[in-house]
């Protein structure tokens, strides 16, 4: 008897599932684009923090490890910038938190003309940073300026310019800053205040309770979690302000109002220190990442309770 035998079929190929590769596929431009634009110059970055890199002179280039961060223990006007810049983010945020306060509560009022307020109130946030500075260094003009007025009343000397002064550049930008930066943090908290039931209000007005009561009891608890997100926000923004600054002191006068980003700007650009440079840049960005975990924190924080 014969038998017929049956041959072997391979096993057809299961189909590629395109579903399995369809998200892969529409997040890959957005992950391409972090690491060209992220992770790339980031890890540049680091890797130039230990060179000795300078094309002026190309001869002294190669690996030095540490001896960037070295030198920078030892740099007075690292030093320098480090203090003034806790100084500013201090002295900015703080100011820009009490103003900001101030316009959340009055224009949260009823009042003829509320919009047209708020409006006015809101328009330096949207101003852009070029044109802040352009502003208040027209401002500041010492013949044309405030400095022309400061000088008709007998409190500078003719043409002096409140930008020139060490006892006067420091609050003479502040004053420009806290213009733009006090309504971010008015419309932060106009936001929170606008939700707090009125009730509320009416409730502890006829317990008797007066104005800083109100404010302590039931304001501050409604706004708080709104302050501290535009607080670290902020102390972030102004810890990387260079714009304001180098546009309206340049960091001077000898060096009074250079802040940490600015003296990086300085040394990479132009003394052409790109490894010196990457190692200060290194250091503000641990300071960041510092800043990034605090706000993280509070952020949590503020959801759990």
């Amino acid at each position: 008897m014969m038998t017929k035998t049956v041959p072997q079929t391979k096993p057809p190929r299961p189909r590629m599932n395109r579903t399995k590769w369809y998200p892969y596929a529409l997040i890959a431009p957005a992950a391409a684009l972090v690491l060209i634009f992220l992770v790339y110059p980031v890890g540049s970055v680091f890797y130039y923090s230990l060179q000795q890199y300078n094309p002026t002179f190309p001869i002294y280039n190669g690996f030095v490890g540490l001896g960037n961060f070295a030198d920078i223990a030892a740099d007075e006007k690292f030093w320098r910038s480090l203090g003034f810049t806790f100084q500013w983010v201090i002295v900015e945020v703080g100011l820009q938190f009490i103003f900001g306060m101030i316009l959340a509560l009055l224009i949260n009022q009823a009042f003829k003309g509320r919009g047209i307020v708020r409006s006015l109130v809101f328009t330096p946030w949207a101003v852009a940073g070029i044109l802040t500075t352009t502003i208040w260094l027209l401002i500041y003009n010492p013949t044309t300026g405030l400095g022309r007025y400061l000088a008709d009343m007998g409190l500078v000397q003719y043409g002096t310019s409140l930008l020139s002064g060490e006892g006067t550049a420091f609050w003479a930008a502040v004053l420009a800053e806290l213009w733009k930066g006090a309504p971010f943090f008015a419309i932060l908290i106009l936001a929170d205040l606008q939700s707090v039931p009125q009730d509320l209000y009416e409730s502890a007005e006829m317990d008797g309770a007066g104005r800083i009561r109100k404010f302590v009891s039931i304001t501050w608890p409604h706004v708080r979690q709104a302050v501290v997100i535009a607080t670290l926000l902020r102390a972030v923004w102004e810890f990387n302000n260079v714009d304001l600054l180098f546009t309206l002191t340049g960091g001077g006068p000898a060096g009074s109002t250079t802040t940490l980003p600015l003296y990086v700007a300085q040394t990479a650009i132009f003394d052409r220190e790109f490894g010196y440079g990457s190692a200060l840049t290194v250091i503000a960005f641990i300071i960041l990442i510092v800043f990034t975990v605090i706000y993280l924190r509070a952020n949590r924080f503020g959801r759990e309770n």
